[in-house]
């Protein structure tokens, strides 16, 4: 069983160079060696967990032994609820938990190490700057190559995208944006109408977990899959028509 490492992460780099061996090993997990991964979390072996280690590798264990545990440790018994959903369902699952675990491993290391304010600011925006093993799994993004940063400095250049994807507490993405004045008001406005949408597709309402884009015709909020743009396609349309106007437009 992994324990903390033998070069313990002092420093925001070192913690952050953990957080993306662990991460790769995990998304290597859910994607290229699922097969592998599906085989060994058999629901009738004993609680299991999905543990990303620093070397980019990946293993299903047993939880360690002790109490309280060295580290944070991932959610147990994955295996349990492997036959009793669908698997792509089951392994989004396991990528939400593995996400959040990830995140618990890099600040218990910061907390044990007094990170200050600036310091887990600044560890958590280039976590922030990857995308979560939840996206990369389900595919609304695709794996970076080493490009966030190329990636953020390519989106800051787009003035005419009105994107609120970089904020953490909303994926809500409205392509074009009317020429009139924004007040502190005016966002205020804008921020409750997005709390108060529903999707024009399947209607549930919104919620931040989700991306979701504004069609600049009739202007109804849509999730990301159920119009079939992922946020890397929506980054590239400077005008988004949802299927309803599209189909008004080529009847005319």
């Amino acid at each position: 069983m992994e324990g903390i490492p033998h070069a313990i992460p002092r420093t925001v780099e070192e913690v952050f160079n953990d957080f993306k061996g662990r991460r790769s090993g995990l998304i290597k997990a859910l994607s290229t060696d699922v097969d592998k991964f599906y085989q060994q979390c058999d629901p009738e072996k004993e609680n299991l967990c999905l543990y990303g280690l620093p070397n980019e590798t990946w293993e299903v264990n047993l939880p360690v032994e002790e109490v309280p545990p060295e580290l944070p440790e991932p959610a147990l018994g994955i295996n349990f609820a492997r036959d009793g959903m669908q698997e792509k369902d089951w392994l989004s699952l396991v990528a939400v938990h593995s996400d959040s675990w990830l995140l618990a491993v890099a600040f218990y290391f910061g907390a044990r190490f007094g990170f200050g304010k600036n310091e887990r600011k600044r560890l958590f925006q280039m976590i922030n700057d990857l995308p979560t093993i939840f996206e990369v799994v389900t595919g609304n993004v695709k794996q970076p190559k080493d490009q966030s940063a190329n990636h953020n400095n390519s989106g800051k250049s787009k003035s005419s995208a009105k994107s609120r994807q970089s904020e953490p507490q909303s994926k809500m993405v409205k392509i074009s944006q009317t020429p009139k004045d924004e007040d502190e008001s005016g966002e205020e406005d804008e921020e409750d109408d997005e709390q108060g949408a529903t999707c024009g597709a399947c209607g549930d309402s919104y919620g931040t977990d989700e991306f979701w884009i504004c069609c600049d015709i009739c202007e109804r909020w849509f999730h990301g899959k159920c119009v079939k743009i992922t946020p890397a396609k929506a980054e590239h349309i400077k005008q988004y028509k949802c299927p309803s106007c599209s189909s008004k437009r080529a009847r005319v």
